[in-house]
């Protein structure tokens, strides 16, 4: 074949290819515009998509990152939230305090290094573990109890002022916390009677202050006005806020039931409400907190009173705002009944008509307060720390915030009986034999001599 037969056939060969590309059959049109519908709605969802992600770039910008310990922590708690991951918290906690670990593990029943490590798991919300801690310090003890020792007979007594004795104070104490806590007030209760057996005239650690909230707690009303009745006169207790306002609500909660005659009845609550008047006439400073803290709103006639109003709170002096302030942050949950307020607003009233008419029992009271509540003695102060109440311990004085203090002996007394002494030890002589025996020796390596004491140490 000739070359101008060669070129033309490869002439007709691309104009048939480009015929061939060219030509678009009916059917192939509309395919391609099917296709490029389907294109653009998949650009425009892109788009939108874009536009959402940005936009929530935007907000990430904003918030940051979602850490669960803060905001999920806020709303579902630490123990929903962290689920599986809180023994691997619990695990990085506790390196912070290494040194107890150590010494536990090496002397698993060391009581003080117990309560420590006790109060920091309580501290990090590990309550499970800090409970746990606190059962080992009582087994322990137990294990320890001298034969004659019994908790039962209510006469063995422990003096407080030894420091081998606090530690067992502290572990039943904090054992009924959680007790109380974990609802078994009833058992509590019977921890409390328990520590103040040991020391009933220091009692050292106030066991009368809450005292009334576990008998209120597992309605044990008859407990609380025998002791009440029984005690009076030569504790007085009577001056103390929490014994005033919880015998009378006893009182009434005695008047409620329905087994008893209407004569006993109406005895019983006309002695409820002789008692919650003089208590609110001898303590005004606790209403307005206790309404606040029961989301009460009080009348305007009340709040804009002289004796109830603001005037009452600041005037106390600060062993009295200690103890009111301890109080209303302990049992104001006891006052949340819809019938509790409608009887304090009663006797509320009544209080207001006998300040208008000028009682004597208001001047008496009034005196009292001026001198019998200059300063709280440092059993409530110790009380006040342990229970960690934070409406009264914002009451507490600067000379104890500011008392450096451990876990395990908070706030010591002062008159503490020491049962040993340490016996010296003598590291400067230690030292100095140390020194001349090593320059006997080289003074004898010298000399070519096997190291031997040095001549002046030969006697």
């Amino acid at each position: 074949m000739s070359s101008r037969a060669l070129r033309r056939l490869k002439g007709e060969q691309r104009a048939q290819a480009a015929l061939n590309t060219l030509k678009l059959t009916d059917e192939d049109e509309e395919e391609q515009m099917k296709s490029d519908k389907t294109a653009h709605k998949q650009k425009n969802t892109s788009n939108i998509f874009e536009l959402v992600m940005s936009g929530m770039c935007d907000q990430g910008r904003r918030c940051v990152n979602l850490n669960p310990e803060t905001e999920l922590k806020r709303y579902f708690g630490a123990r929903a939230v962290l689920g599986d991951q809180r023994s691997k918290q619990r695990q990085r906690q506790f390196h912070r305090c290494t040194w107890m670990t150590v010494l536990l593990q090496l002397n698993p029943y060391h009581i003080d290094s117990l309560l420590q490590l006790s109060d920091v798991c309580r501290i990090q919300e590990d309550q499970e573990t800090a409970r746990d801690l606190i059962e080992r310090a009582l087994y322990s003890f137990e294990c320890a109890f001298h034969p004659v020792f019994s908790l039962t007979s209510g006469t063995c007594r422990l003096d407080y002022c030894r420091p081998e004795n606090r530690a067992f104070y502290l572990v039943l104490f904090k054992h009924m916390i959680f007790l109380e806590k974990r609802g078994c007030p009833r058992t509590a209760l019977e921890y409390c009677k328990l520590i103040l057996s040991l020391d009933p005239d220091n009692d050292p650690l106030c066991m009368l202050l809450i005292f009334d909230f576990l008998c209120l707690r597992c309605r044990e009303y008859t407990t609380l006005i025998r002791l009440y009745e029984e005690w009076e006169v030569h504790r007085n207790l009577s001056q103390l806020p929490n014994f005033s306002f919880s015998v009378a609500l006893s009182y009434y909660h005695l008047s409620q039931q329905e087994d008893i005659s209407p004569v006993e009845n109406q005895q019983l609550k006309q002695k409820s409400n002789v008692l919650l008047q003089n208590a609110l006439i001898m303590f005004p400073g606790a209403l307005m907190p206790l309404l606040d803290l029961c989301t009460v709103q009080p009348d305007a006639v009340v709040s804009s009173h002289a004796f109830f109003g603001p005037s009452s709170q600041i005037g106390q002096p600060p062993a009295l705002s200690e103890l009111v302030s301890l109080y209303v942050g302990r049992c104001h949950s006891l006052w949340k009944e819809a019938g509790l307020m409608l009887w304090l607003e009663e006797n509320v009233r009544k209080v207001l008509k006998r300040v208008d008419s000028h009682d004597p029992y208001l001047e008496d009271c009034q005196n009292k307060r001026k001198q019998r509540y200059q300063s709280a003695p440092r059993n409530i102060h110790r009380h006040v720390l342990m229970s960690e109440i934070k409406e009264a311990t914002a009451t507490l004085p600067l000379e104890v915030t500011t008392q450096p203090g451990m876990g395990f002996d908070p706030l010591p007394p002062l008159d503490s009986i020491v049962s040993y002494i340490r016996p010296e030890r003598y590291y400067l002589n230690a030292l100095k034999f140390s020194a001349l025996y090593d320059t006997g020796t080289n003074e004898r390596q010298r000399d070519g001599k096997p190291g031997t004491l040095a001549p002046s140490w030969k006697t």
